[in-house]
């Protein structure tokens, strides 16, 4: 399997059992191009793309949504830019949009409300899942890439950034009034700036969470769970899910992800993160041994012993058909295990489930794990660079990654404006502690070559929950393998691709800041 490949299957999985979040169905690739004269009413459109429009009907009947917004209408672009402007300079222009084969159909349908909009006809350029990654690089290295637009595993930034592959887009948000702002930190700086430069727009983001079964663990609390509270360590993470790893019935007292390859990095970095870990020194040499490296690996030792059957096999599909399937007590996962699984078509678990804030240890800090998620990129070699900008921010609108989360298809936003919205909330049980958590995230940074050390490290942190190693040797072994793999990009000799002082700001965004709880 590929890096893309791995890297979509957590939400290509969903696609038998959530809508796409810009509505499924088969539609031709290539659609017509637009005369300004000839275009529909901008109002009109605009009142098409809502509630009623795009999320589930059975999800609207189950939590009795109205035809009310799920996001801010201030804060939302496509209803807050001058389409009249988009239209006079750009109709009857051309975009094409690198995308994975088995998303065309949903794509082009999606993208109806975006030509009409603005009169751009979109080409899709379908590249298949399992060689996204290895063909964009090709197509960018042959100086003629066939697109003019891409979205990609936010991971790959640096290794797409530093070579000049990607357009800047800092004077095309600034004309166009993109709302940077709304976006938390943590993703607009990781998914959207390399070398202080914005080169793309934040699309899927995600955030690492740990949530816990109600009926199993209040038990063993002797009453109802404290969202910070009541499992406020990994020490009394391990202690309770031991506690229910006795209890039997079907149920393992934990679920996590330590599959090999990156799966079992994300995992530890989850947890380092709250020992304070810090991937790298100033002067860019890994820190993978350090004593936060080491704490982590000896939680996740002791957490394995608690964990269900194969877990040292398990990446995003296997946790989240254990977690939704009612055979876990505690899980540590992403936040749409804790949407998707109010959803009745989903889960097997509603209504008996929490999430919490992060589990803290001690000598560290509060740094909930932004880790994976996608972004939006425009290639520097694009005929029409501003249209495909165009395409990208309606693609990443507020509203849309509102309704995005209201079909829980794992397709997360990363606005505070839809994030804090009460509506959306109500039908997303995870939101608020999200919210508040995303003031002090963590996360790894998009350099060159990144994903290929996650991966390295994986594969040891992997070899150490199996026995076959040490954990202090898997650490080792990474980072050896991290300098490696950071000289052959360009990190040798006091130099590097980018500057620490540039990646830094977005490393831990909630220094100094106060705790949510």
């Amino acid at each position: 399997m590929t890096l893309f490949k791995q890297s979509v299957s957590r939400r290509s999985f969903l696609r038998t059992t959530a809508t796409v979040g810009l509505a499924a169905g088969a539609a031709g690739l290539k659609l017509p191009a637009f005369a300004q004269s000839n275009l529909p009413d901008i109002q009109a459109t605009l009142d098409k793309i809502s509630v009623d429009g795009y999320v589930r009907e059975d999800y609207r009947k189950l939590y009795k949504l109205s035809s009310d917004p799920l996001w801010d209408p201030a804060k939302d672009w496509i209803r807050t830019v001058d389409w009249e402007k988009v239209r006079s300079e750009q109709s009857g222009k051309t975009v094409r949009f690198a995308i994975g084969a088995a998303d065309q159909d949903s794509a082009a349908e999606g993208l109806k409300p975006f030509e009409a909009l603005s009169g751009i006809k979109v080409e899709l350029v379908p590249i298949p899942d399992d060689s996204f990654y290895d063909k964009a690089v090709a197509e960018f290295v042959s100086g003629n890439a066939s697109f003019d637009a891409l979205q990609f595993f936010s991971p790959w930034l640096g290794d797409f950034a530093a070579p000049g592959f990607l357009a800047e887009l800092d004077d095309y948000a600034a004309k166009w009034k993109l709302p940077l702002d709304d976006f938390y930190d943590t993703y607009r700086l990781n998914y959207g700036y390399f070398g202080g430069k914005l080169v793309g727009i934040p699309f899927d983001c995600d955030i690492q969470m740990v949530h816990l079964r109600k009926s199993i663990i209040e038990k063993i609390l002797g009453g109802p769970i404290d969202k910070s509270k009541s499992v406020a360590s990994y020490d009394e993470l391990i202690r309770i899910s031991g506690e229910a790893n006795k209890l039997g019935g079907g149920v393992a007292g934990l679920g996590m992800m330590l599959a090999r390859g990156f799966w079992s990095t994300y995992t530890w970095e989850h947890i380092g993160a709250q020992a304070g870990l810090k991937l790298f020194d100033e002067q860019w040499n890994p820190q993978l041994a350090s004593d936060a490296g080491m704490k982590a690996m000896d939680i996740i030792m002791a957490l394995q012993k608690n964990a269900i059957e194969g877990t040292s096999g398990a990446g995003w599909g296997e946790n989240r058909a254990a977690w939704l399937g009612g055979q876990v007590a505690t899980n540590i996962s992403w936040q749409d295990s804790g949407t998707q699984a109010m959803r009745p078509d989903q889960s097997k678990i509603v209504d008996d489930f929490v999430t919490i804030y992060e589990p803290r240890i001690e000598g560290g800090v509060f740094a909930p794990p932004n880790i994976a998620g996608s972004t939006s990129c425009v290639a520097a070699t694009s005929q029409n660079p501003e249209g495909a900008f165009l395409m990208l921010a309606f693609l990443t609108t507020s509203s849309i990654m509102a309704m995005n989360e209201a079909n829980a298809n794992g397709v997360a936003p990363g606005y505070r404006s839809v994030l804090g919205n009460e509506k959306l909330r109500a039908i997303s049980q995870p939101m608020e502690v999200w919210a508040n958590s995303l003031e002090h995230a963590w996360c790894a940074p998009r350099l060159p070559g990144m994903f290929e050390m996650e991966q390295a490290l994986g594969n040891e942190i992997n070899r150490a929950v199996t026995g076959q190693i040490s954990a202090k040797e898997a650490l080792e072994n990474g980072q050896a393998a991290w300098k490696k793999i950071m000289e052959k990009n360009g990190f040798s000799g006091g130099k590097a691709p980018v500057a620490y002082a540039d990646v830094a700001p977005g490393m831990y965004v909630g220094a100094g800041k106060p705790l949510p709880f």
